[in-house]
């Protein structure tokens, strides 16, 4: 691969991650619970295409992030441009309970 743009499927560089979880620190502790638990499942997997959406994410506020972590609104109710695949995937992912 070249120097250009990492594929979307390259799993995130530890520089790139530890800049992911700054930009996801939020004002919201329910917010940062779902978070800090999908870092501790994720980690080692996030690729850099799941690292943007939930970079998009993180743009949202706080009481519109909390609304779709809980599935209390779906994407389409927040924000009707991120209602695409990576972004279904990565609330799939902060949902998951184990």
């Amino acid at each position: 691969m070249s120097q250009g743009t990492p594929d979307g499927d390259q799993l995130l560089d530890e520089r790139a991650l530890s800049k992911l979880r700054w930009r996801c620190r939020r004002g919201l502790l329910e917010n940062d619970l779902f978070i800090a638990r999908f870092f501790d499942r994720h980690v080692q997997t996030l690729n850099v295409r799941q690292a943007n959406a939930l970079g998009v994410l993180m743009d949202l506020s706080d009481n519109d992030l909390l609304d779709l972590f809980l599935a209390r609104k779906s994407l389409a109710q927040v924000e009707a441009t991120l209602d695409s695949a990576d972004f279904q995937e990565i609330l799939k992912m902060v949902r998951e309970t184990r």
